[in-house]
């Protein structure tokens, strides 16, 4: 699998992987072990959460299941026609409240971002392909999974084996590279907002 080092320059000291870690979307169509895909969750579990809530809930489907025809189905067309060489699709959610008083919980979205960045940086150790996005429905998601109001969908994601980027259509070929980052001065000031 291609690695962000070829097309990638950082800026400061920081661990190869993060330079290395990209989103491809070409995948071989193989399946994942459920004891493969255990190992991503547990990743995701280890990370950190405001009063250590745990907002995230993940489900999933591996295509070889009954409910992959239903997951593949809730993407948009331009996301299943990669999508549908994964080996597992899978749907981040997050509790909006706190489970010890039942109050709002301001940071579920980012707690839940930090499980998902977890489960994404393991899956790129193991060698798989972890893409996530936000081209699906929304609304689908939450009816057809059953998906109580207590909870805010936040993004699916696809995981699978590396693949041929020959078997992306012309227009995804021409994508399938790491992309780089704006400078860090864009994205960071200290004190007062000045971006």
């Amino acid at each position: 699998m291609e690695t962000g080092s070829q097309h990638r320059k950082q800026s400061h000291p920081v661990s190869q992987l993060f330079i290395d870690r990209w989103s491809p979307r070409a995948m071989s169509g193989e399946g994942i072990a459920e004891s493969d895909l255990m190992t991503l969750f547990e990743a995701a579990r280890w990370a950190p959460s405001s009063n250590n809530n745990q907002p995230w809930r993940i489900l999933y489907a591996r295509r070889e299941s009954a409910h992959w025809p239903l997951f593949l189905g809730l993407l948009t067309e331009s996301n299943q026609v990669w999508a549908q060489h994964a080996a597992a699709l899978l749907l981040f959610i997050s509790k909006t409240t706190f489970d010890f008083n039942g109050k709002p919980s301001i940071t579920h979205s980012f707690d839940t971002g930090a499980a998902w960045e977890n489960l994404a940086l393991q899956g790129w150790l193991n060698g798989y392909v972890v893409h996530g996005m936000q081209g699906f429905s929304y609304q689908r998601a939450r009816d057809e999974l059953q998906i109580p109001d207590a909870f805010q969908i936040e993004a699916m994601a696809a995981i699978g084996k590396p693949g041929a980027v020959s078997t992306l259509p012309e227009a995804l070929q021409q994508r399938e590279f790491p992309s780089d980052r704006r400078e860090l001065q864009q994205t960071v000031c200290e004190g007062p907002f000045r971006l």
